[in-house]
């Protein structure tokens, strides 16, 4: 029994889709059959045919009621079906056809239009990838994805899907991540880079070394959160029913009063005609439906239109620091190596070394080695010692990259590396050959390029309240809060504690909390909305949120919010002003002024332009958007691709302080007359290429010339530190060497330099660079 009934189901649902359509038809064509039949002068012809029509809408309009009274709602398709049979009642015949086709065209266009609003939602489940190529020796042979496993790799043909996530082993990988992002450019992965399942091959054949099996992968889990995205349960959409609630006993009342106050039946009639807003209200979940396919288009997947809703109200962000505001995952930062040992040198050994470390410091400087384009060793003979590092034989000479116990580390240069890890807030991996220590690489997890204009975005969005919770240490989390501008950090906190803070400001508002670890899951949960950064989170964040973040941009959330608000904006508003024209329309026909026929026509018009006016909720709220020309984008990464590259040089220019500070010799000259070339030959002439080509081509977008004009005087004042370091540099060599009157000054012009430079770069990041690229 059971077997049959859901085989019914599934042949229901197989011919649901063409269900209004069909009811379009017959009552369509029963209300043309009666027109050409009265035109004929067979007006008993025509009123069979349009009695024929009405009784047809009449069927499934009692059903609609029915299936709305199990639910425990009672909507305005009870006005629906007493309009039709009070047609029928009084001999308004016409009248009755042209409500068949208005209801039954009313509910086809919604239905077309939800399919259409959806549609996005929908692409992200039939993509879904069912079949890998998997390759053992030189054989590659199709399997199942769920027969996939960790380490195995894969063949990725062009066009195809990648199926599970991985790391690309040998080629350069081309990709397009759009279906996830949103983002319309193509990417490159190089060897060892991490790809996430969904995207697409847009280049040739690479290969893949799987990290994790299908069930865990990326796509996977946003699937399984597409499934379950859908308007049904929004807050607003019951809204609307309440608003039903009201306006049926007032359409009665109005129904019966005219018909009272004139003693015509006709009259109560044609009050019940233009109260028949049977699609009126289901204009709110097409917005709503709407909202959700905005969202997954600007790579945010929303489980329902209730946390839609929920979110379009909120006014207080909780957000986890590790993953959410900073990326996630440790980066280098600098290297520090010994007098007279080269640094790119200590970062090669500390990377070929940690080609066999699991360790994620290990990963940071493998994947930091291979960007920067160093030819790694294979190491023999490693020992990992957990908790100390890794020691392995590279070129005859035994390396280890871990840990420095206290007395290895005495000399000035060791001690440098020691408080500058302290001031960064970061973490130190020590390079010893033979037991010396040559170098130190330094670490840290860094704040997201798009935090600090997202947290601004946030604001002007409608969170009046920002707090930050994490389990790191109170100083790398009131750093992080002071950059970004927030108004509570709570650090050191374990998953018990982020759930009692979050609702802790339950008490106070509508909570939304972000994260993306398996510690947060619980305070996701929690929360009113719970937000999942899932391109990188676990499984279990993603799986507690409410919504998923398919891209690591955390900006994303804001755009979300916009959606949000702008969607439950349109949602009240077509389901206010629709019934506002009703209850014009009742009085008018309550007065007698609007017979039932075209008080039918009347009602159709208004049904339409709600449901049109709901679509609009589809594009999204335009004053939120920045539009780039192709040219401008293209800059900007270019720009923002040169800022890379002269980050890690920036680091000369405090070397030759640093050795300036330790004596004036002719070793700290050289280092001086380094860092002036670099300034002279990359850093001066990037800067300039800003003021004369970025910034006039940012001035459009932005709106304004004055957008970039503090940018502008921080370029004059690099250009005024470098000329006065090139004055420095000549007296010094006209004299031999600096001499110490030049010490102090050159100190300063130095130092001041490196940090305007810094806070420069990451100036332009936030400001320029994020409105083309991704972290």
């Amino acid at each position: 029994m059971s077997g049959s009934g859901s085989g019914r189901g599934r042949g229901l649902a197989r011919w649901r889709p063409y269900l209004e359509p069909a009811l379009v038809v017959l009552t369509f064509g029963a209300l043309g059959a009666g027109g050409v039949a009265w035109l004929l002068g067979a007006s008993r012809v025509a009123d069979l045919c349009w009695v024929a029509g009405t009784v047809v809408a009449v069927v499934p309009a009692v059903l609609w009621v029915l299936v709305a009274l199990r639910s425990g709602r009672l909507g305005v398709d009870l006005i629906a079906v007493l309009s039709l049979v009070g047609t029928l009642l009084v001999g308004e015949y016409l009248a009755g056809a042209l409500i068949a086709v208005m209801l039954s065209g009313g509910r086809a266009l919604d239905a077309a239009a939800t399919r259409r609003a959806s549609r996005d939602l929908k692409a992200l489940l039939e993509r879904a990838p069912r079949f890998a190529r998997r390759r053992v020796g030189s054989e590659v042979t199709m399997v199942a994805l769920s027969d996939v496993g960790v380490e195995d790799v894969l063949v990725v043909a062009p066009g195809d899907i990648v199926p599970v996530d991985g790391r690309v082993a040998g080629a350069t990988a081309v990709l397009d991540e759009s279906a996830l992002t949103g983002e319309s450019l193509q990417v490159e992965r190089c060897a060892g880079d991490t790809v996430r399942s969904g995207v697409v091959n847009a280049g040739g054949v690479f290969e893949i070394r799987a990290t994790a099996t299908a069930e865990d992968s990326t796509y996977a889990g946003i699937v399984r959160l597409a499934r379950q995205a859908g308007a049904e349960s929004a807050p607003v959409v019951r809204l609307a029913d309440r608003y039903a609630a009201y306006f049926l006993p007032l359409a009665l009342l109005m129904a019966g009063s005219a018909w009272l106050a004139s003693g015509s039946a006709v009259r109560a009639v044609a009050v019940l005609v233009v109260a028949t807003p049977c699609p009126l209200l289901l204009a709110a979940p097409v917005a709503i439906v709407s909202g959700l396919s905005r969202a997954s288009r600007a790579g945010v997947v929303i489980r329902s239109g209730g946390a839609l809703e929920n979110l379009g109200h909120a006014t207080t962000l909780v957000m986890d620091k590790t993953g959410t505001l900073t990326m996630g995952q440790p980066k280098v930062v600098d290297v520090v190596a010994a007098p007279g040992i080269d640094a790119g040198e200590v970062l090669r050994l500390a990377a070929s070394v940690d080609q066999l470390s699991q360790h994620v410091l290990g990963e940071a400087i493998v994947t930091e080695a291979l960007a920067r384009g160093l030819r790694l060793s294979l190491p023999a003979d490693a020992v990992e010692e957990a908790g100390r590092g890794v020691t392995a034989s590279l070129d005859g000479r035994r390396v280890t990259v871990g840990k420095l116990s206290d007395d290895m580390a005495t000399s000035a240069w060791t001690q440098t590396a020691v408080n500058r890890a302290r001031l960064d807030s970061a973490a130190l991996a020590w390079v010893c050959i033979d037991s010396a220590p040559v170098g130190a690489v330094l670490l840290r997890d860094p704040l997201r390029r798009q935090a600090p204009r997202t947290m601004r975005r946030l604001r002007k969005a409608g969170f009046d309240r920002l707090v930050m919770l994490t389990g790191d240490r109170a100083e790398p989390a009131r750093e992080v809060a002071t950059v970004l501008g927030l108004d509570e950090v709570y650090a050191q906190q374990t998953p018990a504690d982020k759930v009692a803070a979050v609702r802790t400001e339950q008490e106070r508002a509508v909570t939304v909390m972000v994260g993306d670890g398996i510690n947060d899951a619980p305070a996701l949960a929690a929360a009113t909305v719970g937000v999942a950064m899932g391109a990188r989170g676990a499984t279990a964040s993603s799986e507690a949120a409410d919504i998923v973040l398919t891209t690591d941009r955390l900006d994303r959330l804001a755009d979300a919010m916009d959606i949000a608000r702008w969607s439950r904006r349109i949602a009240v508003q077509s389901a206010g002003v629709g019934m506002g024209l009703s209850l014009l329309a009742m009085a008018a026909a309550a007065l007698g002024w609007l017979p039932p026929a075209a008080g039918a026509l009347l009602q159709e018009a208004i049904d339409v332009a709600v449901i049109l006016n709901a679509l609009r909720a589809l594009h999204g709220n335009p004053q939120t958007e920045v539009d780039l020309a192709a040219g401008t984008e293209t800059m900007l990464l270019e720009f923002s691709a040169e800022h890379d590259e002269l980050r890690d040089a920036l680091g000369q220019i405090r070397d030759s302080a640093d050795r300036l500070v330790e004596n004036a010799d002719a070793t700290a000259l050289r280092s001086v007359q380094q860092s002036y070339a670099l300034l002279t030959d990359r850093i001066l002439p990037h800067e300039r290429a800003e003021e004369a080509q970025l910034y006039p081509a940012l001035a459009a977008p932005l709106q304004s010339s004055e957008a970039t004009a503090t940018m502008s005087r921080t370029h004059a004042e690099i250009q005024r530190l470098s000329d006065r370091i090139g004055t420095h540099v000549q007296l010094a060599e006209s004299a031999g060497s600096i001499q110490p009157y030049q010490v102090d000054d050159l100190l300063a012009c130095l130092y001041g330099l490196y940090a305007l430079l810094r806070l420069h770069f990451v100036q332009e990041e936030e400001n320029y660079f994020t409105l083309a690229q991704d972290d």
